[in-house]
């Protein structure tokens, strides 16, 4: 798919999180933003969808932001539209961290920080085991990412040859309570993930066109880690780089100027 059909598709699934959020009252909406030309580019470009059972897999392991997610597949046609509205209600179909058994296309319950990247990893180990070409993919979050299993993993990937594993770093620099940088010894993140052997690219998040050239160059035998710079809340300008829309929820008001901006 083209760049600009790429790009439409991600104006789309932003206006769907920003309804589906003000609908059902919900947090995360800015992290859910961040992430959503990321998920395009994998969606629309990049995963091998054809062959359903012989699927690549893709696992949001920063699970908080399900709703870009949901978002997404239903963009992609991969749930039907109408699931959405069950999102984040009682009795409904979609929660908010996400739940594998809840809708197609969901492959793993990811909300514990930390799970799904190692879930992803063992995923792709379970390929190379069989000799099958299917390639596993995961978001990470940056504040996720101080997760001691995620370094675990980290270490395990170069060992194993997982060379059908890339993980994408969702950098936007705003995690819960306050900023990456601020809150733990994060740079130079690059670095750390090159001394622990794998290969290593950093792009702008939401430059799709540096987003799937980072996703589909060749590795080298190494897994492969994305550092994608991105922005919280990115879409809507009263949202971006605002630590509240971590937690906010989407009032009317929100819902009317935040449409008029994805227009």
């Amino acid at each position: 798919m083209s760049a600009e059909r790429i790009q439409e598709a991600a104006v789309d699934i932003r206006r769907k999180i920003v309804e589906v959020a003000h609908r059902c009252g919900c947090p995360h909406v800015g992290s859910a933003l961040s992430c959503v030309d990321i998920l395009s580019v994998l969606y629309f470009d990049v995963l091998n969808l054809d062959r359903w059972d012989e699927r690549d897999m893709f696992i949001l392991s920063k699970g908080h932001a399900s709703l870009a997610l949901c978002c997404t597949l239903a963009q992609r046609g991969i749930i039907d539209a109408d699931v959405l509205d069950g999102y984040f209600t009682n009795d409904g179909t979609l929660p908010a961290h996400l739940d594998m058994f809840a809708a197609r296309g969901i492959e793993a319950s990811t909300g514990a920080l930390g799970h799904g990247f190692n879930i992803g990893l063992g995923m792709a180990l379970g390929f190379k085991k069989k000799d099958v070409p299917r390639r596993v993919y995961t978001v990470i979050g940056d504040g996720e990412s101080q997760e001691g299993s995620v370094w675990e993993g980290a270490l395990f990937g170069p060992k194993l040859g997982l060379d059908n594993f890339t993980a994408i770093m969702d950098y936007n620099n705003l995690q819960g309570y306050g900023r990456a940088r601020d809150l733990c010894q994060f740079e130079p993140v690059a670095a750390k993930w090159e001394s622990f052997g794998w290969c290593v690219t950093e792009v702008d998040g939401h430059n799709v066109g540096e987003i799937r050239n980072a996703l589909i160059e060749d590795s080298g035998g190494k897994p492969k880690i994305v550092i994608a710079h991105t922005i919280k809340g990115k879409g809507v300008s009263f949202m971006e780089d605002r630590l509240e829309w971590h937690y906010y929820v989407v009032s009317d008001e929100h819902r009317a100027e935040a449409l008029a901006q994805l227009s």
